[in-house]
């Protein structure tokens, strides 16, 4: 299962790279002063903010911000941090050294008041990807393969896949939000709808892998996993988002999923296998530019965002082998029935 193993890649990479929110940039002296003045005189050298007035009771602007500024506009604090992060790389440039991250990203040029555009733009068409693919699975189930008398699929996975689809159009929709805004509410949506999806692609994966279609076996099968990612999820938001325990649940279950779809491509005869084999081994190599991490090029692309482009192409593949199954198993099913009725 590809996406299944790639949504594990993207909520591990996530995971890993959200653990220290301590950067060098941040850490700078330099930028550090800058951001401490901005917030007494909401200006950066000529540049003012019109919306960092102090407030009444001398309490921090950035406290007394109603949430609606905070989410229209970045606020005094996030402007402040972006100018002087703009302003200190231009002296960084400018005495030869390279890029640096602030806060544990780098420094993006914003679009639209959009903080990574790049990543943005990739995780809506991954999302179309996902759309594309899981429309195009329905009209394959119920307008090109045959139905039963009650006008249901052949296809046992139909309802568990339905579900996969939405999850995953969930999944890349916080992706895109969290890129485009990264404070504390979309950091845990995006976290959150990333380990549901992760769960139920494990739980997707056993079913699939064993063969497991009848009912009862599927609920004791599921049941755990879904309370265990359930109570997990639960914990993140409103008891502490841990990145080390976050990881560790990624891992296990991402791994475990990956492990069972290459055992499941080894030894069967599925005649997409191939389809399988290549998404894994490219998710693999695409793996390489998390790991040589690397500044966004012309303050856009950087590793995470080609990243996110790398997984579309593998997405439409993904949802071709998903749809290859479905046209396979049903074409078993009824030369069995045809079997039967002789």
């Amino acid at each position: 299962m590809a996406v299944h193993y790639w949504t594990a890649l993207f909520l591990l990479l996530s995971c890993l790279f959200s653990i220290s929110n301590a950067s060098a940039g941040d850490a700078d002296p330099d930028y550090r002063t800058c951001v401490s003045e901005c917030e007494i005189s909401g200006c950066v050298g000529q540049l003012c903010f019109p919306q960092c007035n102090s407030s009444s009771d001398g309490g921090p602007w950035y406290i007394q911000e109603p949430l609606y500024l905070q989410w229209k506009k970045w606020g005094c604090q996030g402007d402040c941090r972006y100018q002087c992060m703009v302003n200190r790389e231009r002296e960084r440039e400018t005495l030869g050294q390279a890029p640096v991250k602030y806060h544990g990203k780098w420094p993006f040029k914003r679009v639209l008041g959009i903080q990574e555009p790049a990543s943005v733009a990739f995780s809506v068409l991954n999302l179309a990807m996902h759309f594309h693919g899981w429309l195009s699975f329905f009209i394959t189930l119920y307008y090109k393969l045959p139905l039963k008398q009650d006008k249901t699929a052949y296809y046992e996975y139909v309802g568990l896949w339905h579900i996969y689809g939405l999850l995953s159009m969930n999944s890349w929709f916080w992706s895109a939000v969290f890129h485009s805004r990264d404070v504390d509410l979309t950091e845990r949506l995006d976290y959150s709808s990333a380990v549901a999806i992760l769960g139920f692609s494990l739980i997707l994966a056993i079913l699939r892998t064993f063969d497991i279609r009848v009912e009862a076996t599927r609920v004791m099968v599921s049941a755990p996993i879904l309370a265990f990612v359930t109570t997990h999820i639960l914990y993140i938001n409103f008891y502490k988002l841990d990145y080390g325990w976050n990881m560790i649940v990624c891992v296990a279950m991402g791994v475990t999923q990956l492990f069972l779809w290459a055992r499941w491509a080894a030894v069967s005869s599925h005649p997409s296998n191939w389809k399988l084999w290549v998404v894994v081994i490219a998710g693999g190599l695409a793996m390489l530019l998390e790991i040589y991490d690397f500044p966004p090029y012309e303050g856009y692309f950087d590793a995470h965002s080609i990243w996110h482009a790398a997984t579309i192409p593998l997405t439409i593949l993904w949802w071709s082998f998903i749809r290859d199954d479905a046209e396979f198993r049903t074409s078993s099913l009824l030369k069995k029935t045809k079997t039967k009725a002789k």
